[in-house]
């Protein structure tokens, strides 16, 4: 005769059989095969709200590089550079870059800042957002480092942006014109009729108006976006770096053309982002590239965004 306690296992006999085997095996339908671990991942994409405008900053890459102190503080010793790098918990041997352009999305036009390495990473971040290519209606260059222009086509050369619209500096449009550079003469050059030039202080859009940050490059510019007064700063290159960017603003940097004047910018917009107390996107910071500055003791702090953007 069968009852509900013929097929009990009583604690006594539970302890005796974990013994000869793992207890995972004596439950019904149990898994004996562990997970397979999946490595490290990152968001490819975060969204947020900025008045009326939808704001995506978009992860088009990122890679760690060797030996930052060739990058970042040429003009201090090893001994500095370490000491800083200890005091805020990172490596000195070691750095993460991150690539990341921003998409505003404004309800009448999707504007892209910049467009990663190559095509495949942009079209890559933009597809993890919901968007493809053919939506951008304009793609605004901020400067024409490789990393920023290389996504403006494939590599067969075809145009990453069927239909976009496209701008940038009249100073940095000027600077690779002449200057024989391979990037420039693959990705802009075949483009080059179709960019609008601007100064500083000049709207792209509604809400959308260039902010002079020259010495990164000649024609360097950041990015004022403002919306039923929320605001937010575009910031490109003027600091590339969390640490030795903000805490230590006049450390030379080996990839600013103008070193004097690119220190001197980072102060600058440092000074209007902690006093005014609003958001940045820095193209080089840990993604989703969204934070604060904090003056502080004649330098600067980061703190990266948490949620003030979801309420």
């Amino acid at each position: 005769m069968n009852t509900d306690t013929d097929h009990m296992l009583t604690r006594r006999q539970l302890l005796g059989a974990a013994s000869a085997a793992p207890l995972c095996a004596l439950l019904p339908g149990a898994i004996s095969a562990a997970a397979l671990m999946l490595g490290a991942g990152l968001p490819p994409y975060r969204r947020f709200q900025l008045g009326a405008f939808e704001v995506t900053t978009l992860l088009a890459g990122n890679r760690t590089v060797e030996n930052p102190h060739s990058i970042f503080g040429t003009n201090v010793s090893k001994d500095d550079f370490d000491a800083a790098s200890a005091a805020n918990f990172i490596p000195s041997d070691a750095a993460q870059f991150f690539f990341t352009p921003t998409l505003v999305n404004t309800g009448e036009q999707v504007i892209l800042f910049d467009t990663g390495l190559n095509g495949a990473g942009i079209t890559a971040a933009l597809s993890a957002a919901g968007y493809t290519p053919d939506q951008v209606d304009q793609v605004v260059v901020t400067h024409m480092h490789g990393d920023h222009i290389g996504g403006l086509a494939g590599e067969d050369g075809t145009p990453t942006f069927a239909n976009a619209t496209y701008v940038t500096g009249a100073a940095e449009m000027d600077h690779w014109d002449m200057s024989g550079n391979e990037n420039f003469e693959n990705k802009v050059r075949p483009l080059q009729e179709q960019f609008t030039l601007i100064g500083e202080d000049q709207d792209v859009a509604g809400g959308v108006t260039s902010v002079g940050a020259f010495g990164h490059t000649p024609g360097h510019m950041a990015y004022h976006i403002e919306s039923e007064g929320k605001r937010l700063l575009l910031g490109a290159d003027f600091a590339n770096h969390y640490v030795y960017s903000l805490a230590h603003p006049d450390w030379e940097v080996r990839f600013d053309m103008d070193k004097e004047a690119a220190a001197a910018t980072r102060r600058t917009l440092l000074d209007m982002i902690s006093a005014d107390k609003i958001p940045f996107v820095g193209y080089h910071m840990p993604f989703p590239a969204l934070g604060y500055v904090e003056a502080k003791d004649g330098a600067y702090r980061y703190v990266p965004a948490s949620y003030q953007q979801m309420i």
